[in-house]
């Protein structure tokens, strides 16, 4: 019993630090002033791959230059209503003095079959990635997922609450329950 009380404290443990180093990490980067968006897509492969997670700083808009990784949402008459990550590869001008960007996701032969220009005075530009970790952020769009996530730590809180309960409360085998009066003794059998 001992042994699994003391794994299942270690167990606990463990857990709370995971969720205390993965609280820091989600909130960390917002922290120094960096968005994050999760790759979802292959349009950026060879440079991010589905499931990474891009950190962007935001910059003034009359900074970007070609080459830049931004996230933008796409005008709507392109018909795309999702965020879109990928690499600024011509600026030009319309008639009234906007620029006007082009760009394309470095996995796909032709640039993007839209032209844009950004009505924000700022614009999130990609400065790092992390592979891999925005499989997580996938994975808890689906709300069983959530469930399980939520679900499987509390109800592993909830037994170690109940084993200790037990023990607590269950006297100890081999040896004599003590009387819990105050002043209260013990006689000794066979006095």
């Amino acid at each position: 019993m001992a042994l699994l009380r003391r794994l299942g404290s270690l167990s606990v443990n463990l857990l709370l630090v995971a969720t205390l180093l993965g609280a820091a990490a989600y909130t960390l980067p917002s922290l120094l002033g960096y968005q994050r968006y999760v790759i979802t897509g292959g349009s950026m492969s060879g440079t991010f791959e589905r499931g990474s997670v891009v950190f962007s700083k935001v910059v003034p808009a009359e900074d970007l230059r070609v080459g830049d990784v931004i996230t933008y949402l796409p005008p709507p008459s392109s018909g795309v209503d999702t965020l879109v990550t990928h690499r600024i590869i011509r600026i030009g001008h319309d008639e009234l003095g906007r620029r006007v960007l082009r760009t394309r996701g470095d996995a796909n032969p032709d640039p993007d079959p839209w032209r844009f220009t950004l009505t924000d005075i700022d614009q999130a530009v990609v400065a790092f990635s992390v592979p891999h970790v925005g499989h997580v952020f996938i994975a808890l769009a689906d709300r069983d997922n959530r469930r399980l996530l939520i679900g499987v730590p509390a109800g592993l809180v909830g037994l170690t609450a109940i084993f200790q309960l037990i023990g607590a409360i269950r006297p100890r085998r081999g040896r004599p329950a003590r009387d819990r009066r105050p002043g209260a003794t013990v006689a000794a059998a066979g006095s």
